[in-house]
């Protein structure tokens, strides 16, 4: 496990820090992802690391940018570190669907697929529990 993990675990309250799925209900503990990966330039420090779930942290993989199909314009993909989830998305609770109300929203939203059918499912059935949002 990464020795960051308890730390960033902590401070994300325990939940992905793209898509806040609680941790508490999967089998395994979620991944310390590098925000602007290693590859990219980043450094291996607390604010270049974020709690993300399976899910989110493969499909955002290296990737810091993608193409908003609103604007048709690159905008960065969100950073938990420097800015405020309120700000870049929202839940519909009728679809249990994850909006992004910005570019850098939209453009994370779609790159880590975080309306694909099983999150959606997922999402519904958390929304029930009462552990979601």
């Amino acid at each position: 496990m990464n020795p960051n993990y308890p730390l960033v675990a902590l401070r994300a309250r325990h939940r992905c820090e793209y898509c806040q799925a609680p941790e508490s209900l999967f089998n395994f503990p979620f991944e310390v992802e590098h925000i602007i990966p290693l590859a990219r330039g980043g450094i291996d420090r607390e604010d270049n690391l974020a709690l993300a779930c399976r899910s989110c942290n493969v499909f955002k993989a290296s990737r810091t940018v993608a193409l908003d199909a609103e604007t048709d314009q690159a905008s960065p993909l969100f950073h938990p570190r420097t800015q405020s989830w309120a700000e870049h998305f929202r839940i519909d609770i009728e679809t249990a669907t994850i909006v992004g109300v910005s570019a850098t929203g939209r453009v994370t939203v779609t790159r880590l697929r975080m309306n694909s059918q099983p999150q959606q499912i997922a999402r519904i059935q958390w929304i029930r529990l009462g552990v979601f949002p």
